[in-house]
């Protein structure tokens, strides 16, 4: 009767289950601590009469005490709602337990502004990342840690290995460059389709999925702060049922910027028009990004700005950087610069099919 029976994956059994083995010369006293100190849980001890091994378990991780064990008594991190009140003590077997928040504050460092400039160089300084993604560093030096900026290409088409996840961050904007990519967004409805000239901007913590792309697939992505933590979201599926699209996160709001709906106005610069992506607005000043081009005359841009930086990489065409104290030199599609405030800088002989992605933080515009 059971031959038509689907059965399902094996269940996990105790003596499945991964254990982290600690050094320990006093297992009674160990154990007292760990259960009464931190409660976790005693699972088993042996032999009764002195007790050599003890396996406790609590705060999802099972750890295995064991005099006869050698090496470091290691470091456990729990996280409390007030770590600074139990800082750091030590276990009797000598294990260091740190107590840190459930999630930690962000650290936006202080600003250190240079002139950067990237080139595309046949794809030359592309390396992999997570999720199969190739990244090409945009501002070598980050402004002291504070803004990061990369090219971002999946060279295969199909679905991508992605998970559900967030990021611990001020802003981060992905604007398409080439190709396409479906992603799904926490209360933002179905997957959307980012083709080139579209733009995201992802708020703090927004869960997200990357599904699947095109072929040669491009984006430039920018975000605040340089190193800022990733972190997988492994309750959440999306996508999910209902949709909240005025939802707040953290003082900003999610934008899809489509190009096709844009409209093109005169830019600050006669001869040039531009389209705003919105996102200055999404997130009340904190950043701007604006896609501009040529549509007269103009020959000349003055990059100098009082901000914290000015980015732009060039989408299409070209046009010779000039900056104080440096030989004029050539940029070309795909070439990005980063200009440091205060900077005597602009942008000359621009080639009749100049295209350019602007960013500036904060918002100038």
């Amino acid at each position: 009767m059971l031959d038509n029976v689907a059965m399902g994956p094996e269940r996990v059994t105790p003596n499945q289950l991964a254990e982290m083995v600690l050094p320990c010369s006093d297992v009674s006293a160990s154990v007292d601590f760990f259960v009464e100190e931190l409660d976790f849980r005693l699972d088993s001890i042996f032999p009764a009469d002195a007790p050599r091994v003890a396996v406790i378990s609590g705060f999802g991780i099972r750890i295995r005490l064991d005099s006869e064990a050698t090496g470091d008594p290691g470091t456990l991190r729990l996280t409390s709602t007030d770590p600074s009140s139990r800082g750091t003590i030590s276990a009797p077997n000598g294990t260091s337990v740190e107590f840190v928040a459930r999630e930690r504050s962000l650290v936006v460092p202080g600003n250190e502004p240079s002139l950067v400039v990237s080139r595309a160089a046949d794809g030359a300084g592309f390396c992999a990342g997570r999720a199969g993604m190739h990244y090409r560093d945009l501002i070598a030096d980050r402004y002291g840690g504070r803004f990061i900026a990369s090219h971002i290409r999946i060279p295969d088409g199909g679905p991508v290995p992605d998970y559900v996840h967030y990021h611990h961050i001020r802003f981060q904007l992905i604007y398409c460059l080439h190709g396409w990519v479906r992603v799904v967004y926490e209360d933002q409805g179905p997957p959307m389709l980012l083709e080139a000239g579209d733009c995201f901007l992802q708020p703090p913590h927004i869960r997200n999925r990357v599904l699947e792309c095109s072929d040669q697939m491009e984006v430039i992505e920018m975000t605040c702060p340089a190193e800022h933590e990733t972190h997988v979201d492994h309750e959440l599926s999306l996508p999910a049922s209902g949709c909240n699209r005025d939802r707040d996160f953290a003082g900003q709001r999610f934008l899809f910027h489509k190009a096709k709906d844009a409209n093109w106005t005169p830019w600050t610069v006669v001869g040039l028009e531009y389209r705003d992506t919105g996102i200055e607005a999404a997130t009340d000043g904190i950043v701007s990004a604006v896609v501009a081009r040529k549509s007269g005359d103009a020959n000349d841009i003055s990059l100098q700005h009082d901000a914290e930086i000015r980015f732009l990489f060039i989408v299409n065409g070209s046009a010779e950087l000039q900056c104080d104290g440096r030989d004029p030199e050539m940029l070309d599609t795909s070439d990005a610069i980063a200009v440091p405030p205060a900077m005597p800088c602009a942008l000359k002989n621009i080639s009749s099919d100049f295209e350019v992605l602007e960013v500036t933080a904060p918002a100038t515009h």
